[in-house]
């Protein structure tokens, strides 16, 4: 009597779906709202276990981590990679730099060839026609500059030109082509790295606001919302996500920001994603799982935080993407699902992007996944225990059956 009572409080938590009002059910029950001077008048200490605890974010919504590196001594080694540290730069300094450095070297080879002219006395012979200078027209530092940018830029020579009664000049002529040359793909190169950077494609990558903790399958799910708003799609696209908590282990070793992976399908393939539509990424709460004791009640009392990386290849480009986002413990829902969001018209699929963060409250058990799988091996053990006593009251009698009768069990093994 009392096992079958066990066995159908465990059916009524399982398929609490069926059911008009569980006792285990998560359903939050609605607080009346309350006047603000009502609120204001609630006792301090109920205020404050009500009150929710601001977690500091690793990674922020928008995909970016919220770390700053201090104390870097070591600063020589950003010149090292000068290329990539210009890369990373800002636009309004990457601009500066880019201008910067073609005026200061129209303005330095300038110099040179100013000061070639006045050591060869070309300024004290510009009316003299009978003098050949080393590059004709050049009266001054003007003239020198404009002559050093058409020489960098290869503009072409109308005006001023460079003779061969000068070879200083044909010497450097030849180092400023080279030297603008690599000016010229260092600086193109940077710029056309910094403009084909794949960072804005993040930006049609959204997720869901909240992640969700409800039955899947009969099993408890940790499930989140991913989808791209472009046409052109993310190849290869993978999901990877990783709680961050804080850890002090058996030694007594205490790990800020630990980082334990969440199994969103690495094993099944399923991390694999063909992102064409919204996709809901599920981790299934299991003994390997991080939240295999973390019940609905317990939940709010945890600082965690659920980072989640979705990366694949542009395909307009081919550069590799990736988008960021993350969710602490007041983004998630215990006993909700998402709203579906994909509908069937005429011809084609339309996905409504209105819905894509809207979530629907269901029956879900408020234990732990670890609870529920205990009560599930409770309420399972008499049926294995009936089975296996008859299984062995069947040998039993086969047993005796053979004994009774050796010959006709020997004629029949003959």
């Amino acid at each position: 009597m009392t096992m079958a009572k066990l066995t159908e409080s465990m059916t009524n938590v399982l398929e609490g779906d069926s059911m008009d009002q569980d006792v285990e059910s998560p359903v939050a029950i609605h607080q009346p709202k309350l006047p603000k001077q009502a609120r204001d008048d609630l006792p301090r200490h109920i205020s404050r276990d009500r009150t929710k605890r601001k977690i500091q974010r690793y990674v922020r919504k928008d995909g970016k981590c919220n770390v700053h590196h201090g104390n870097v001594r070591e600063t020589y080694r950003y010149l090292t990679d000068i290329f990539t540290t210009l890369v990373d730069l800002k636009w309004r300094f990457n601009l500066l730099i880019f201008v910067m450095v073609y005026t200061v070297t129209w303005l330095f080879f300038g110099m040179i060839w100013w000061l070639i002219a006045y050591i060869r006395g070309d300024m004290d012979h510009i009316e003299d026609p009978s003098w050949t200078p080393c590059v004709t027209n050049l009266n001054g530092f003007v003239s020198a500059f404009l002559f050093s940018i058409e020489t960098e830029t290869t503009i072409g020579y109308g005006y001023r030109v460079i003779t061969d009664k000068c070879p200083e000049g044909i010497i450097l002529l030849l180092i400023q082509s080279v030297l603008g040359s690599i000016v010229n793909a260092f600086m193109v190169g940077c710029m056309f790295v910094k403009i084909s950077q794949p960072k804005k494609r993040a930006e049609t990558l959204v997720f869901s606001t909240h992640a969700v903790i409800s039955m899947r399958d009969g099993k408890l799910c940790l499930m989140f919302r991913v989808g791209d708003l472009r046409n052109s799609h993310i190849v290869e696209a993978s999901i990877r996500a990783k709680l961050i908590k804080s850890k002090q282990t058996s030694e007594g070793e205490f790990i800020p920001l630990n980082q334990t992976d969440i199994n969103v399908g690495y094993y099944t393939g399923d991390d694999r994603l063909f992102l064409v539509s919204p996709l809901i990424i599920s981790h299934e709460i299991n003994q390997q799982s991080p939240f295999w004791e973390i019940s609905k009640a317990q939940l709010p009392k945890e600082e965690l935080e659920i980072v989640v990386i979705l990366e694949g290849m542009v395909e307009a480009t081919g550069m590799t993407c990736q988008a960021r986002s993350s969710y602490i413990t007041s983004e998630i829902l215990w006993g909700y699902r998402f709203t579906p969001v994909l509908t069937l018209e005429d011809g084609f699929y339309e996905v409504d992007y209105n819905s894509f963060h809207e979530t629907y409250e269901t029956s879900t058990p408020s234990l732990s996944a670890k609870e529920l799988a205990e009560l599930a091996n409770r309420a399972e053990l008499p049926l294995s225990w009936s089975v296996s006593s008859k299984l062995n009251q069947h040998a039993e009698l086969e047993t005796e059956e053979e004994e009774k009768n050796p010959e006709e069990q020997t004629e029949r093994n003959g």
